[in-house]
C-alpha cells in the first residue's frame, strides 16, 4: 500500500526535462552577459571615455536645432527608442531612416542639428552613403559604435564606444548584447542632458498631458472647482434650518459662510451637524454664525488640484474652499471632483 502512495506522489511531482532545463540556463546566462556588458560599459564610462560623454553632453545641450538620431536594422529599432527619450525629456529629437535620408529625407536635417549614427559595425552602408552631405551641412556627428576604428568612428566629431566582448546570442550573430548596450549609453546620454538642462517633473507632464503625471501636474484648482449657483454659500445670520437645506441641495455635504462682500468667515459641514446632536440646544433657533467653525481651510484657484488633495489628506476633510488673493469665495472643493478628474 505505502508502495502504491510513493509512486502515486512521484507521479504528481512536477519535473524539467533536458530541454528545458537548457532553456532556463541560457536564459540566465543571457541576462548574465548583457549585465555583464553594461557593467563594462560603467567602467569604460568613468575611466577613458568620459571626455568623450562630456563632450557629447555638451554637443546636445547646445544644440540650436534638433537632435537626429539614426540607424538601421536592429540598430534603428534602438535609434528610434532613444529619440523618443530625448523628445519626452526637453530635447527636440526624432528618427531619421538611413536609407529614406538617402531619397529625400536629408531635407529634415538643418546645419543647426546633431546628428547621432548608430551602428555596431560602424560600417552601414546606409549610414556611410549619407555622411557627406551631413558633412557639407555643418552638422555635427556623435557616432555611436562598437569598433572605434571603423569609418563611422573616423568621420564622427565624437565616438562613443558600445563595443561588447559577446553577443548573448549563443551563435555570437544576433544583435543582443551590443543593443541592451547601446540603449543603456542612450539612457545614460538623455538622462545627463535632462539634468543639466534642468528638466523638471511639471516639463515632463507637459510632454505627457495624457498621463497621470501629466494629469496631477497640470491641472488646477479652478480646472476642477465647483463655480457659481453650484456653490453651497450661506450669509453669517442665516438659521441653522434654511443652512441645512443648501447643504441639502447643493450635495456638497457642507456650506460656506460668507459675509456681505462675499469673504469666508466660515465652514458649517455635515460632520459639525452630528457633533452638535450631543449638545443641549435649540436647534430650530440657532444661527449659522453661532455654530461654524472660523478660519476654514482654503486654497486658491490657481494652486495645483494635487495641493488640495494633500490639504484634504493632512486635514482630514473632504470638502475644500476656493478663495481669491482677497479671501474672498471663488470656489468649493469635493474630493470627488478631484477623483473624477483623475488627479487621484
Amino acid at each position: 500500500m505505502s508502495t502504491l502512495n510513493t509512486s502515486s506522489e512521484k507521479s504528481l511531482a512536477p519535473s524539467r526535462d533536458a530541454k528545458a532545463e537548457h532553456a532556463l540556463q541560457l536564459a540566465c546566462e543571457t541576462l548574465q552577459i548583457e549585465a555583464d556588458a553594461i557593467s563594462n560599459l560603467k567602467q569604460r564610462l568613468s575611466g577613458g571615455d568620459s571626455s568623450a560623454f562630456i563632450n557629447a553632453i555638451h554637443l546636445v545641450l547646445h544644440c540650436k536645432g534638433r537632435l537626429v538620431i539614426s540607424g538601421i536594422g536592429k540598430s534603428g529599432h534602438i535609434a528610434r527608442k532613444i529619440a523618443a527619450t530625448f523628445a519626452s525629456t526637453g530635447t527636440p529629437s526624432f528618427f531619421l531612416h538611413p536609407a529614406e535620408a538617402a531619397h529625400g529625407d536629408l531635407g529634415m536635417v538643418t546645419s543647426q542639428d546633431v546628428f547621432i549614427a548608430i551602428s555596431y559595425s560602424g560600417e552601414a552602408g546606409e549610414l556611410i552613403a549619407i555622411l557627406p552631405i551631413l558633412k557639407r551641412l555643418g552638422v555635427k556627428l556623435i557616432a555611436l559604435t562598437g569598433n572605434p576604428h571603423s569609418t563611422l568612428a573616423k568621420l564622427a566629431d565624437l565616438h562613443l564606444s558600445v563595443h561588447v566582448e559577446k553577443e548573448a546570442c549563443p551563435l555570437n550573430l544576433a544583435p543582443t548584447a551590443s543593443t541592451t548596450v547601446t540603449l543603456a549609453l542612450g539612457d545614460a546620454l538623455a538622462v545627463a542632458v535632462l539634468d543639466a538642462r534642468g528638466f523638471k517633473e511639471e516639463d515632463f507632464a507637459r510632454s505627457h498631458p495624457g498621463g497621470a503625471l501629466g494629469r496631477r501636474l497640470l491641472t488646477h484648482v479652478k480646472d476642477v472647482m465647483r463655480t457659481g449657483n453650484a456653490i453651497p454659500q450661506v450669509k453669517p445670520d442665516t438659521k441653522l434650518s434654511s443652512a441645512l437645506l443648501e447643504i441639502t441641495q447643493k450635495g456638497m455635504a457642507m456650506t460656506a459662510i460668507v459675509d456681505h462682500d462675499q469673504r469666508i468667515v466660515g465652514v458649517f459641514t455635515d460632520g459639525d451637524l452630528r457633533r452638535l446632536m450631543d449638545k443641549p440646544l435649540n436647534f430650530s433657533e440657532l444661527m449659522i454664525a453661532d455654530i461654524m467653525r472660523k478660519n476654514p481651510h482654503r486654497i486658491g484657484p490657481e494652486q495645483l488640484a494635487v495641493e488640495a488633495v494633500e490639504i484634504m489628506e493632512q486635514h482630514r476633510i473632504n470638502q475644500l474652499l476656493v478663495a481669491d488673493a482677497d479671501g474672498k469665495l471663488v470656489g468649493a472643493l469635493h474630493i470627488h471632483d478631484l477623483t473624477r478628474a483623475k488627479v487621484i
